[in-house]
């Protein structure tokens, strides 16, 4: 078991145990713990063409507050929902996971401004899934800003960038 996380000393160890957390739970719809991953003010973006654009200004696969990421999974639990039934087998890999942050704030930039304690990691992932219309394989990196709060570490933010973002996407059922 880690330690407890402080905002001033998250090692690299520390952040690639939760993001291989984060994805087993995504993996697995562990919603609840997914959910339970998140700050109250965070922001879960996947643009749908330009990578830097402002998720205000430009369209967007998903651009989601707190209340957005809350109501997407109220809608996943109900077994309903028609992409996710039955739901998809799902096996990410998490690599190349690199501390960003220069300065501390959260936002990678090293310009002193975001959230004090705040670190910017980023990731590459490949992820497979399954369905019975066969397999289909993701690709992409994947950005975070994490936060300690209450000893734990959560997502802040995160943004996903698929290698093949500006081409259509055939289905949406492996995102949350």
């Amino acid at each position: 078991m880690t330690a407890p996380a402080t905002a001033t000393a998250l090692d690299l160890r520390q952040v690639e145990q939760f993001l291989y957390r984060e994805a087993r739970y995504a993996d697995e719809h562990d919603y609840d713990a997914w959910e339970a991953l998140w700050t109250d003010d965070a922001l879960y973006w996947l643009p749908a063409s330009d990578p830097d654009a402002d998720p205000g200004q430009r369209m967007s696969v998903i651009s989601d507050n707190r209340s957005r990421i809350s109501t997407r999974l109220k809608q996943l639990r109900t077994g309903k929902r028609y992409s996710q039934s039955p739901p998809s087998n799902l096996r990410r890999i998490v690599s190349n996971v690199e501390i960003l942050d220069g300065d501390g704030d959260g936002d990678g930039d090293g310009d002193g401004a975001g959230e004090p304690g705040d670190i910017t990691v980023a990731a590459n992932f490949v992820l497979v899934e399954s369905r019975e219309r066969g397999n289909e394989t993701w690709a992409g990196r994947t950005t975070y800003r994490l936060r300690v709060v209450d000893e734990q570490i959560r997502l802040a933010y995160k943004k996903v960038v698929l290698v093949n973002h500006d081409r259509a996407l055939p289905t949406l059922a492996f995102l949350i």
